[in-house]
């Protein structure tokens, strides 16, 4: 580009063309003629212009059919449209065709200082709109990057995650004492709560929040194959809505399900017996969620103290406190339901 741009001026009027060269070429840009609209056009088509200039009154095509025309092009240079009348119609109707600025022709000087000004102006916004875009590129280049390496970083956790699991299973299968066995096995299953929340962040598109319909079916799925034997089968079921949490809060939602459902799976029923525990999750008022974990068995008694270690109750409530509430028991109509509603 030189010190001005290289401009087309379109204009019928050779007196008038003559005037803008040398007026504009003093200014610092390179200057081409055009004496109608279809000339313009075809020059506009086949040059490398910055700036476009169009006269209103022109036998043929007008200066708004030409700017039809020049709109068609691709990359379309800003177009000034110059007229020769004050009425503001036609102004908007250039404005409204795709001109850049428009500047009322007069027999003096100012005519073309308005000119340069509104050339300026235009050339202004076409630098200000590429460096715009290219910013916006970069910002999109740089976010790729980054969400391939979030993508990489929780494919790598929940690899190693699973890993832990797999190394806890065998340590517990080599444990003589049953309450050992026990506690490794309920670790195996917190840190596959947590693995499933990787799992779902680098297998899908977003990598800050978890789809919890899809993460608590596959958690049911685990939860279910752990704690089902052919003798004892345990049905594990979820309905939930695609609510959409932060990875840390679905943690926290993975680790409270995860407690509850072994709770119910091993005292709610008794050996021999089948049992099903219910998970629901759905959109509340407000931007929050509310959690429901269900069994069918005998529900609680007034006095009755925790069962197991107290552990897992100690984790529900520390999870519960990091999302902001508390896990409520009631006694349903049969058995046992736990609710938790907490902010997205």
């Amino acid at each position: 580009m030189t010190a001005g741009g290289k401009v087309l001026y379109i204009d019928d009027d050779p007196g008038v063309r003559r005037l803008a060269q040398r007026d504009l070429e003093r200014r610092g840009y390179v200057v081409e003629l055009a004496g109608s609209g279809v000339e313009g056009v075809e020059k506009a088509r086949d040059g490398d212009f910055d700036l476009i200039a169009v006269d209103h009154y022109m036998p043929g095509f007008d200066g708004l059919e030409t700017l039809a025309l020049l709109g068609e092009l691709s990359p379309t240079p800003p177009v000034v449209y110059v007229t020769g009348s004050e009425e503001s119609r036609i102004a908007v109707a250039a404005l409204k065709a795709g001109a850049a600025d428009y500047v009322v022709k007069t027999p003096d000087n100012d005519f073309f200082d308005l000119l340069d000004a509104a050339f300026r102006q235009a050339l202004d916004q076409v630098r200000l709109r590429e460096e715009k875009e290219t910013v916006e590129a970069r910002l999109r280049a740089t976010n790729d990057r980054l969400q391939a390496m979030l993508h990489e970083v929780n494919h790598r956790v929940a690899n190693s995650l699973q890993l832990v699991s797999a190394f806890v299973h065998l340590q517990a299968a080599t444990v003589a004492d049953d309450a050992a066995r026990a506690a490794l096995e309920s670790t195996k299953q917190r840190i596959g709560a947590i693995a499933q929340v990787h799992k779902r962040l680098y297998s899908s598109g977003d990598v800050e929040r978890v789809d919890m319909r899809d993460y608590l079916a596959a958690l049911a799925e685990e939860l279910e194959q752990t704690w089902s034997t052919p003798t004892s089968p345990r049905r594990v079921s979820v309905d939930a809505e695609p609510v959409r949490l932060r990875t840390d809060r679905a943690v926290s939602v993975g680790i409270i399900v995860t407690e509850l459902v072994s709770n119910a799976c091993k005292y709610a029923y008794s050996d021999g017996a089948a049992g099903e525990v219910r998970v629901t999750l759905k959109a509340a008022e407000g931007g929050a969620f509310q959690l429901n974990v269900q069994d069918d068995g005998p529900g609680l008694s007034v006095g009755d103290e925790p069962k197991g270690t107290g552990l897992g109750a100690r984790l529900i409530a520390a999870m519960a406190s990091s999302l902001q509430s508390e896990v409520i028991f009631e006694d349903a109509a049969v058995g046992v339901s736990a609710t938790l509603v907490a902010a997205c």
